[in-house]
């Protein structure tokens, strides 16, 4: 991981300066700087407008009282848009563009969740939909519990039905 990390921070600017360069050349340097400064305010607010819609989307997912997965997910992509497009540059600034895309979002959510084996444990946790359980055939009982009694034999030497063990010496004998 770390090479892939290390790639990208000395490629990725010289991509940028290329690009630069390239536009530049053709458009001249203030109009460069103007699309660069155009990209920074309209990504601004792009991102300040979904980020809001993504929020009232959170409140009422936790209102309802679900865990707001998919909207997390947005959030994170939106900030991680958010810093690409603050970034100069005009290959960020398309990736951000990108990330702010909800098809694209959902697409790349549905690509990391494919790659993704997410094992849960415990009560409250499931893979599937929540079950009611009044609905449940089991009436309410998870397939893992088994109902039953038991006798303690530790004290008394006796078996189940009240006999006394032979095969062990009651307790506190010697002999």
């Amino acid at each position: 991981m770390l090479p892939w990390i290390l790639a990208a921070f000395i490629s990725v600017p010289i991509a940028e300066i290329a690009v630069f360069v390239e536009v530049g050349g053709r458009w001249g340097l203030w109009p460069t700087i103007a699309a660069i400064f155009a990209t920074a305010l309209a990504g601004t607010f792009l991102i300040r407008q979904q980020g809001l819609s993504v929020l009232h989307q959170v409140q009422a997912e936790i209102e309802a009282g679900r865990f707001p997965a998919r909207q997390v997910f947005d959030g994170l992509c939106l900030l991680i848009a958010g810093a690409l497009l603050l970034t100069p540059g005009f290959i960020t600034d398309g990736l951000g563009f990108i990330l702010l895309v909800p098809l694209t979002r959902q697409a790349i959510a549905a690509g990391l969740l494919s790659r993704l084996h997410v094992q849960t444990a415990g009560p409250g946790y499931s893979n599937g939909p929540a079950r009611d359980p009044s609905r449940d055939p089991s009436h309410g009982h998870r397939g893992d519990v088994i109902d039953g009694e038991f006798h303690d034999l530790t004290d008394s030497g006796a078996e189940p039905d009240g006999e006394p063990d032979r095969r062990l010496p009651p307790p506190g004998d010697a002999g």
